[in-house]
């Protein structure tokens, strides 16, 4: 599936968010100045708003009833976004901006996620938003895959269940003699 750039951002963005351990501004400026986000000048009190925000992202991630991805993407939005425009700026096309009116980046990247949220969820019915299916990983990701059938946030955590799998079904075969 193919994220526009600025849906996929807020997306990207807020899957990036939720996997790292500490979110601290140091760490909230990386991510966000590697996904290009325009608001990238956070203190700590802002990093900690980002971070207790997001907490209402997580449960969209894997969240298998589209009705309730849509509760919570619209819950986000009403929080979050001020309105909707269509912007073209830095060489940049067509694209929506979710606020207007602040310089408060907490308020810009929270409605530039949950704007992205809303997109992913519109576009493909937000089965792209994934949990980790390894019992014990809490990573999300956004699932980029051509068939949309990604259950396993990398190899490592598909394999490590695979094998636990095989050695499962060869400890339940009974040896003939």
């Amino acid at each position: 599936m193919h994220f526009n750039h600025y849906g996929g951002s807020g997306t990207f963005l807020a899957a990036d968010l939720l996997n790292v351990d500490v979110l601290d501004a140091p760490v909230l400026r990386r991510l966000l100045t590697s996904h290009e986000m325009a608001s990238r000048d956070v203190d700590a009190a802002q990093a900690a708003a980002i971070g207790s925000w997001l907490e209402g992202v997580r449960p969209l991630f894997g969240e298998p009833s589209v009705e309730r991805q849509i509760t919570l993407v619209n819950g986000l939005l009403a929080a979050a976004t001020t309105s909707v425009r269509v912007s073209m700026h830095d060489g940049n096309g067509p694209h929506l901006h979710y606020i207007t009116g602040t310089d408060d980046p907490v308020a810009r990247i929270s409605a530039a996620i949950a704007g992205g949220l809303a997109v992913a969820v519109c576009g493909a019915g937000g089965s792209r938003l994934g949990r980790c299916s390894r019992a014990g990983c809490s990573v999300v990701y956004v699932d980029t895959s051509r068939n949309g059938r990604r259950r396993f946030c990398s190899t490592a955590c598909a394999n490590r269940v695979n094998v636990a799998a095989h050695r499962a079904r060869g400890k339940s075969v009974v040896p003939r003699g």
